[in-house]
């Protein structure tokens, strides 16, 4: 062996190629699969009127239909509104509540009493606080975004190494300081969890507002097209409220890996 072979530096090693199963090709095959499935069964296995092909869902969908527009951006934008509302009173909620022992102790039954209610339960009393307008509608899904957010928030507080706060004591940083700099960067992900979560809660609440009462929305679109007997557009209303969902919960894993660039989860 020469001195030449003995200091040539080695190879890095190959990256492993990860499995197709895992790649995002995938998912996107797996998908067109079921898409072609779907339109297989239409044309050849079931004979319904209730289940139109997916090239009859694509027209109705890329038709341009006013209604459907009309509808999709109203539900948006009030699900966007008790999103953000639920979102931030969560995140000041479960700040408080992960600091204080004394509101953790009183707040906790209460909390465990609402947590679970179901969305159907709460909106025959909401219309009649609030009627069927919007401001209903809103105060539902801030209720749903609410609890998650909250949650998570409070127990990623919790869950900061003491050895941190100590050592924040030990350099004098005042409450505020530490909680801004130490507490709520570390609850981040925690917090980023529980708006994953809440943003698919948020978009099925507003749906579900709309078809119970509704007079504008996709909720009601749905229901109005299910009535009129037409598959092909309410089929489509569907179609557009999955890649809505699916772009929503990109975007907040794109701001969550800009805001978290320096967390990396195990």
């Amino acid at each position: 062996m020469t001195a030449q072979t003995m200091t040539e530096p080695a190879p890095p090693p190959a990256k492993p190629r990860r499995p197709l199963l895992q790649s995002r090709v995938s998912g996107v095959l797996l998908v067109l699969a079921l898409l072609v499935l779907w339109d297989l069964s239409a044309r050849f296995w079931v004979d319904s009127t209730s289940w139109p092909t997916v090239t009859a869902v694509l027209a109705a969908l890329f038709s341009g239909s006013a209604d459907l527009f009309a509808a999709f951006t109203s539900t948006i934008s009030l699900m966007l509104k008790g999103f953000v509302l639920g979102a931030l009173l969560g995140v000041a909620g479960g700040i408080a509540i992960g600091l204080s022992p004394f509101l953790r102790r009183a707040f906790t039954p209460l909390l465990e009493f609402l947590r679970p209610l179901p969305v159907p339960g709460i909106v025959p009393p909401l219309i009649l606080l609030l009627g069927i307008d919007d401001a209903m509608k809103i105060t539902v899904v801030a209720f749903s975004t609410f609890f998650p957010v909250l949650i998570n928030a409070a127990q990623g507080v919790r869950m900061v190494d003491p050895v941190l706060i100590d050592m924040a004591r030990t350099f004098r940083h005042s409450r505020l300081r530490s909680m801004w700099q130490l507490t709520l960067p570390a609850a981040l992900p925690y917090v980023f969890s529980g708006l994953r979560i809440s943003l698919a809660l948020a978009l099925i609440v507003t749906v579900v507002a709309e078809m119970i009462a509704g007079g504008t929305g996709i909720g009601y679109y749905l229901m109005t097209m299910q009535y009129a007997m037409q598959p092909d557009r309410m089929y489509a209303g569907v179609v557009l409220l999955a890649a809505t969902g699916y772009a929503l919960n990109w975007l907040l894993l794109l701001a969550e890996r800009r805001l978290l660039h320096w967390y990396s989860p195990g």
